[in-house]
């Protein structure tokens, strides 16, 4: 395809003067359409509606969580949580059936803090190095009872 016939050059079509002449037009203040926000700001292009990324973000969740809600209400978002749930319930089932399976009788813990304040503090093991015939949990073990329903004062002697 050729030219048209009335083909004029680019020079013609355009208005003296060129950008410096038109005065571009700046969008005027308005209010940001978060809820909550709706501060006062100079938009740097004509669509912004969020005065800053933060109240842009916000907004974005939300419309998420709107939507989100709209679809639960129909009757196919029902069913995919209905069926998510069961889906869920099955899994707990199996996990229960098979720690019970694994464990048979209950197994005792004994908390890492429980010794603690029976223990002796390390400070007065320093002079007790040179002394090898005594077994080292003899030391640390001074104050713990020997056997399930000792006191402390009616236990045995754990090392000779």
């Amino acid at each position: 395809m050729g030219l048209p016939e009335s083909a004029t050059s680019h020079s013609e079509n355009q208005e003296r003067g060129g950008r410096r002449g038109r005065r571009r037009r700046k969008p005027r203040p308005r209010r940001c359409l978060l809820k909550g926000c709706e501060q006062k700001y100079r938009p740097s292009h004509a669509r912004q509606r969020y005065c800053s990324a933060a109240c842009r973000k916000a907004a974005e969740v939300w419309k998420r969580r709107k939507s989100q809600q709209k679809y639960q209400a129909t009757a196919k978002g029902k069913e995919k949580r209905q069926r998510q749930s069961r889906h869920y319930r099955e899994r707990v089932g199996h996990r229960k059936a098979q720690s019970v399976e694994a464990v048979g009788e209950v197994a005792r813990v004994i908390p890492k803090k429980f010794f603690r304040g029976m223990l002796r503090p390390a400070g007065l093991l320093r002079g007790d190095r040179t002394a090898g015939a005594v077994a080292a949990p003899a030391i640390l073990l001074g104050g713990v009872p020997s056997c399930d329903g000792a006191r402390l004062g009616a236990r045995a002697a754990l090392a000779a």
